[in-house]
């Protein structure tokens, strides 16, 4: 019988080198631009017989500087982020006899009083009347404003699209003129006003966008006296 054959040995698995990951990349780029910063080559800096130390790790840290710090405004209530082509408007408007005294001292306090990210104050139109004459009430003989004069004011800014008034006790500012909160409430806010519109309704025309630089001229309609020919002082009405 023919003597059988030794059995062979399982075939082992070559090892195949594994390519370059992008960790590996990303390491020699770093120690190349290392090399270069530190006067040497990658060769040398990897070199095991370069200044008898051979190279085991390289440690980047980085450091960011902290710009998300809070300005230094004086007042305990925070501050409102606002349009400085509104808040130019307004002196301008004032200027004009466009705007009476209690029309823009009403929105500026209202603007102050928002609710952090919402755009809404919570005032009736009596704490508005007695937030104006806070400091009136400790001046003998000084002029106050009185509630008509503001109910007045605040039906002449919503219609001016400045305020809108959002429920009992509830006006919400136009966020795209003065907005107390960061960029992405913002945002939350304008999405929200957005959804609640009839179906079909063209947010260009409603409110908060229907005043911006590019529609001022159209503002004539609500008597703003901004049309192409010279403007046309409004009487004054009397506050209080």
């Amino acid at each position: 019988m023919t003597p059988a054959s030794p059995s062979r040995e399982p075939r082992r698995p070559r090892s195949v080198p594994s390519p370059a990951t992008t960790e590996d990349v990303v390491s020699n780029e770093l120690l190349s631009l290392l090399g270069e910063q530190l006067g040497k080559t990658i060769q040398q800096a990897a070199d095991p017989h370069a200044g008898g130390r051979r190279l085991k790790n390289v440690k980047v840290t980085a450091e960011y500087s902290d710009d998300r710090r809070s300005h230094d405004m004086a007042g305990p209530f925070g501050y409102s982020i606002s349009s400085n082509w509104f808040t130019q408007l307004l002196a301008q408007l004032f200027i004009a006899n466009a705007i009476t005294r209690s029309e823009l001292c009403v929105f500026l306090y209202v603007a102050g009083g928002q609710k952090r990210g919402t755009g809404i104050t919570e005032y009736t139109q009596q704490e508005i009347t007695d937030g104006l004459n806070k400091l009136a009430v400790k001046t003998p003989n000084s002029k106050k404003i009185v509630r008509p004069t503001v109910n007045r004011a605040v039906r002449r800014l919503c219609e001016l699209g400045w305020l809108e008034r959002v429920g009992n006790g509830l006006i919400r500012l136009n966020v795209r003129l003065w907005f107390f909160g960061g960029s992405n409430e913002q945002r939350d806010v304008l999405a929200e006003i957005e959804s609640n519109l009839p179906q079909g309704a063209d947010p260009a025309d409603r409110f908060p966008h229907q005043i911006g630089p590019e529609l001022i001229h159209h503002q004539e309609e609500l008597d703003l006296g901004l049309s192409g020919t010279p403007l046309t002082a409004r009487p004054r009405r009397r506050t209080g």
